[in-house]
């Protein structure tokens, strides 16, 4: 049997991913380009005031190539790659810095490199309320937190920091977990203990029935801290965790995907001081009370009701300010200019005790 001679048609394909490859680089640099003469306007216009990175016109720029991708390349790698293009634009003038919910190697690092792409300068912090402290102070100027999973709910810490903080969120995002076990240990029947975030603990508990019925459960600050200790140990000990955790490191992954939901999402809110403008595909964020009084809730649904708006979240927390008095956090499907938004808000206004737009912000890309 003759073989067939294929590397002339191979070398013509090359010369014309070269070419491609060619035009890609300068496409990029002139969009670069263009992006520093925006920058430059800005400043001219107002120095102080001047706000590089824009939500809104990301969530469209975005939008609008997941419209128009003709493929081969999914979605999900399209948004991927212009999101660190966009990024790497942005840091030309000056990188964002940008607190998260520490240390490094957990999912909320995971979750703001995702939203913002990698050019930008990560801040790791211990607690939640140092995320709020770092942006109110102007240290950074976004932060990322964790506000709900889809299996274990909300995040409290979280709702309980918006009462008091003046900042409003300006994104969110929506990241898939996917919980590995990490070890050192070459077998499950090594395994004593393992470490790991209780919310990693509760979203694993049927798999770790059924494989590690035997190793005791030990809490950690976060999955990032539970694998730094696994890796300055010895056998014996594992921890669920991230794969960013297990690169960073260093520490082998023994089995994956250990959560019991395939669908095991958590959703993350972006906080800052500015207010976000309508990017046309908008979810807005707000508390609100009413007076403890027979009817009092359902006087401040009617209003969305009334409006056709789309509530998509509601959750009640006590208020620290009276006994058995509570606030309701809620999100809706729109933005706060909306015209119909402002009916809305114009019933609640007369009706509630306390409301406050926390923000409208371009919903989450999955």
């Amino acid at each position: 049997m003759s073989s067939i001679n294929t590397e002339p048609k191979l070398q013509k394909i090359r010369i014309e991913i070269d070419s491609l490859d060619a035009q890609i680089l300068q496409l990029i640099n002139q969009r670069a380009a263009i992006a520093q003469k925006v920058a430059k306007i800005k400043h001219e216009y107002n120095a102080k005031a001047v706000r590089i990175y824009r939500p809104e016109r990301e969530a469209q720029i975005l939008h609008r190539l997941k419209t128009n991708n003709p493929g081969p390349l999914d979605n999900d790698t399209i948004i991927r790659l212009f999101k660190e293009i966009i990024s790497a634009c942005l840091a030309l003038e000056q990188p964002l810095r940008v607190a998260y919910l520490g240390p490094a190697g957990t999912f909320t690092q995971t979750a703001t490199l995702k939203h913002f792409g990698h050019a930008i300068d990560t801040i790791p912090v211990a607690t939640i309320p140092d995320v709020f402290r770092d942006v109110e102070s102007g240290a950074c100027q976004y932060g990322v937190v964790p506000i709900e999973n889809s299996t274990e709910g909300v995040i409290n810490h979280t709702l309980d920091m918006f009462i008091r903080s003046p900042l409003r969120i300006c994104g969110e995002i929506c990241l898939r977990i996917h919980q590995h076990l990490l070890s050192h240990c070459e077998s499950f029947n090594q395994i004593k203990r393992i470490y790991s975030h209780p919310q990693s603990f509760a979203q694993c508990r049927g798999w770790l029935e059924r494989h590690l019925p035997q190793a005791k459960h030990l809490s950690s600050g976060s999955n990032a801290e539970a694998v730094r200790q696994v890796a300055e140990e010895t056998c014996e000990n594992a921890a669920i965790a991230g794969e960013a955790a297990a690169e960073l490191y260093n520490v082998n992954i023994l089995a994956r995907n250990l959560e019991d939901e395939p669908s095991n999402t958590t959703r993350f809110l972006v906080i800052g001081n500015n207010e976000v403008p309508i990017s046309g595909r908008d979810k807005t964020s707000l508390l609100m009370a009413c007076q403890n009084e027979v009817g009092g809730l359902h006087g401040l649904l009617e209003p969305f009701a009334q409006q056709g708006i789309s509530m998509t979240r509601i959750e009640s927390r006590p208020s620290r300010t009276s006994l058995w008095e509570y606030v309701f956090f809620v999100d809706f499907e729109g933005h706060k200019d909306d015209p119909k938004t402002q009916q809305a808000f114009a019933l609640l206004k007369q009706r509630a005790s306390l409301l406050k737009v926390l923000g409208s912000y371009p919903i989450a890309e999955n």
